[in-house]
């Protein structure tokens, strides 16, 4: 796309004339990103026609999560028109930059929704049919903030700055029928542009509105109480993503947002579908769908009864969902995999609720063993087990996670259906995680290789012979992108840091297996040998954290609290300051994330292993030159097997170590041989830290010492390696092996690209 500065001008000026009633020179932020957004949207419409129009075979890919980010400067980059806008907005006296201010589409938790969106972006690069399907939520997950260090979340009003990037259609709207309910779904409909190639495919997000908005017979006769009633019925299934489910009617509303989204989108391509004229039967040759998790599993029994409402039998609507049908897994812990109970399934959805029954009976009939496979057991429906069973292939996400679903999790339904496990390892998309976020190594890269790699990342590896002479230019962006860094941190935090210091980075979503209580005391131990005398050739280091953790889950912000305790020691104490600064930034989502991944030295991903699926996170940082602090977990390993083991600082237990572990392990005996970690444990009981008098810190001590099960996830068996490790790192911190090791990350990290992860999901399951 190529933009004409008259003509552009003119298209901006004419929007906000028709919308604002206002001109470039007297329009605002807000009025001024609005505009321009729309302006682009109208210059790409003719291609995003054609791309919707196509004949071809596509995929659907079904998410309760989208974590798009904000879209302008991608959407901008990948039309290949960002450095014209910015150069025609500069000359009409227009920062581009203002626009950093406009809220992240936040419509996502973590990994599993920026996955998504990286897999729509990447698809639509490659020249791939697929399209996403999801939900638009009136406030995304929360905005985070911290008050005395404890976590408080407030609404995440994303559209306060408007949506210009998405399109209503209501002439598409279906009807979604609840048990006690019947809304409308709309949809809204967002462009994915393609790199540079004309390719646009679509996300569809919808959103849940009352039937009859007014009832002016109600009003007149005063009552209107009940109609306003019915109307937050309605739009409060899309109000908030992932609506606290601790209790039942938490889980309901849950249920009914996930329902919603299948329903929604399935009656939208059958609809589509039959007007082609061809036969349901060939439906799996036109249309396949990939369901990203358990949250959309749900689709299936309700594609298996609207086919029955076309009068198919259950056989033949259970071929056609058998055909078309994929899973993906991202998780192994069975609290993760999603169970419904059954009375308040058939409830809420009793014409789904018999699909599933059937299903149930079609297992049952062909013999299977039902202490082995089962999709309803003891009032309890299953839906990894219903996913496994009618989809055509089911994928992990990293070679190790795969592995450990056909051996552990998912081991019986691999010994009956080996052909439908596969593995797709995640990958990331290099034009937001390094062109864009990145822009000056991407230069630089580009002066040494060209710009191939733009589009097939694996041509980084072309850097090898030259990466000893790129050295000075890869510290000289370094340091850069750490300034940039460290004066946002200053005034969004309002915590200095140097930039001087090396930068030991852990953003992810707070859970405890993803362990950055071990960060957390480690940096506790580093504080008492520095405040002590016992360490004084420490390397400044900034511990840098960003992450949420989900309103009802007591002990992840216990571990928010603590950590927060921490920061207000280290960063009061003059005498360590010096040396140490931790900052948990606040609100950590997409654009900070763009802010934190060129900058960070050190990348801390450090799960327990055998529990990160995958993690993308550690691909991001790999792309732009980070070493990785990590156990043997997830896509880790494949990260050391691309980059070399001795290029990253791996530590701690393996996969086939734990149970071993688990069978003799005593917390209480290794606090007895450790007395410096005992120390440190114990400043959560100790007076040390206040957490207002709500014992949230001494339950968290209970849970890695006393109890069942303690200390869960291994936390302080891994400990006296990971500090010996660390130490290791932090030492060669500054060294030009040390940058070395951080370009040899960034050279091997195109296996990790999701232009090969939509490819080989295309090759092995989709068939597009």
């Amino acid at each position: 796309m190529k933009l004409n500065k008259e003509e552009f001008l003119a298209d901006v000026n004419a929007i906000l004339r028709g919308d604002y009633a206002c001109d470039l020179a007297s329009a605002n932020k807000k009025e001024r990103y609005n505009a321009l957004s729309k302006a682009v949207m109208m210059k790409a419409y003719d291609a995003w026609m054609k791309s919707t129009q196509s004949k071809q075979k596509r995929c659907a890919y079904f998410s309760a999560e989208f974590l798009m980010g904000r879209a302008i400067y991608s959407n901008l980059l990948n039309l290949g028109v960002l450095d014209e806008a910015r150069k025609i907005m500069s000359s009409v006296g227009v920062d581009l930059g203002e626009f950093e201010e406009v809220e992240d589409a936040a419509l996502g938790n973590g990994g599993l929704g920026r996955l998504a969106a990286c897999y729509l972006e990447c698809a639509a690069s490659r020249d791939l049919p697929l399209d996403g399907y999801g939900i638009r939520y009136r406030y995304g997950l929360f905005r985070q903030t911290f008050a005395d260090g404890f976590q408080h979340e407030e609404g995440d009003d994303w559209l306060k700055w408007g949506d210009p990037w998405s399109v209503r259609v209501e002439r598409e709207a279906v009807k979604v029928v609840f048990s006690d309910q019947t809304v409308w779904a709309v949809p809204y409909d967002m462009p994915i542009f393609g790199y540079r190639n004309g390719v646009v495919n679509t996300l569809r997000l919808w959103q849940s509105e009352p039937l009859r908005p007014f009832d002016f017979a109600s009003f007149n006769e005063m009552k209107g109480e009940r109609i306003a009633e019915e109307n937050f019925n309605a739009t409060k299934i899309t109000d908030v993503l992932y609506p606290n489910d601790n209790t039942m009617v938490g889980k309901i509303l849950r249920l009914r947002q996930q329902y919603f989204m299948v329903s929604a989108s399935l009656q939208d391509i059958l609809r589509k579908y039959k007007k082609t004229g061809k036969p349901l039967s060939e439906l799996p040759e036109h249309r396949v769908f990939q369901l990203n998790d358990t949250h959309p599993v749900l689709a299936i029994p309700e594609m298996l009864r609207l086919l029955r409402l076309e009068g198919l039998s259950f056989e033949e609507a259970f071929d056609i969902c058998s055909r078309a049908f994929n899973f993906t897994n991202h998780t192994i812990m069975a609290e993760a995999l999603e169970k419904w109970d059954a009375l308040a399934l058939k409830d809420l959805l009793p014409a789904v609720y018999e699909q599933i029954v059937t299903c149930q009976q079609k297992l049952e009939k062909e013999g299977a063993d039902p202490n082995r496979y089962y999709i309803v057991k003891d009032g309890i429906v299953h839906m990894a087990n219903l996913a496994i069973y009618v989809c055509a292939k089911v994928n992990g996400v990293a070679q190790i996670h795969t592995d450990i679903l056909k051996r552990e999790t998912f081991r019986d339904w691999y010994e009956k259906y080996p052909d439908k496990f596969v593995n797709i390892t995640n990958g990331i998309t290099p034009r937001r995680w390094m062109l864009l976020n990145n822009p000056e190594m991407a230069k630089e890269i580009d002066k040494r290789i060209g710009t191939q790699w733009h589009t097939e990342l694996s041509e980084l590896s072309k850097l090898d012979p030259v990466l000893t002479e790129m050295l000075p230019a890869f510290r000289g962006i370094k340091k850069k992108n750490k300034e940039k860094l460290a004066a946002y941190i200053e005034k969004a935090e309002g915590v200095k840091i140097s930039p001087d210091f090396a930068f030991d980075v852990q953003v992810k979503r707070l859970h405890e297996y993803k362990r950055q209580l071990l960060n957390a005391l480690s940096i506790l131990y580093f504080y008492y040998e520095i405040k002590e005398g016992r360490m004084k050739d420490f390397t400044p280091t900034a511990f840098l954290f960003g992450a949420k953790a989900a309103p009802g889950y007591y002990n992840a912000k216990a571990i928010i609290k603590f950590i927060n305790e921490i920061a207000k020691l280290v960063n009061g104490d003059e005498a360590v300051s010096r040396y140490m600064k931790v900052v948990f930034v606040q609100n950590y989502n997409v654009s900070y994330a763009e802010k934190i991944v060129c900058a960070a030295d050190i990348s801390e991903q450090i799960s327990m292993a055998g529990m990160e699926a995958s993690g993308t996170g550690n691909m991001k940082f790999m792309l732009n030159g980070t070493v990785t602090l990590g156990t043997m977990d997830g896509a880790n390993v494949e990260i050391c097997e691309e980059a070399g083991i001795e290029n990253n600082y791996i530590f701690g237990a393996r996969v086939e170590d734990v149970p071993d572990i688990k069978k003799f392990y005593s917390p209480r005996q290794i606090l007895a041989e450790n007395p410096a970690l005992k120390r440190v444990v114990e400043t959560m009981i100790d007076g040390t830290f206040d957490d207002g008098g709500t014992g949230v810190l001494r339950k968290l001590y209970e849970s890695i010492v006393e109890g069942y099960d303690p200390d869960h996830y291994i936390v302080l068996y891994d400990f006296a390696d990971y500090v010996r490790v660390k130490e290791q790192l932090l030492r060669d911190y500054g060294t030009d092996e040390f940058y070395l090791k951080c370009l040899k990350n960034l050279a091997h990290s195109g296996k990790f690209s999701a232009d090969r992860s939509v490819s080989d999901y295309s090759r092995l399951i989709w068939h597009i």
